[in-house]
């Protein structure tokens, strides 16, 4: 039987100061979503987005809202 792993808890978070964004293939259309500081720019993956259920479970772990989230291709 095949069954999804469960995911280790969320690390230690602090939001100050980041921004969550959905990175996007244009070519191949795969999504990654993670956050980026807004002081230094760096984009941190988190998680691979293969469904809706992928990213609402990203926005909860972390606290986001999805009128938060921006796009980046």
């Amino acid at each position: 039987m095949l069954r999804r792993k469960k995911r280790a808890a969320a690390p230690a978070f602090d939001r100050t100061g980041k921004e969550p964004v959905i990175r996007a293939s244009i070519c191949t259309g795969e999504k990654v979503a993670g956050y980026r500081d807004t002081g230094t720019g760096r984009f941190v993956e988190v998680m691979l987005i293969r469904s809706d259920g992928d990213l609402r479970e990203f926005l909860r772990e972390y606290g986001f809202r999805e009128e938060e989230l921006k796009y980046q291709w």
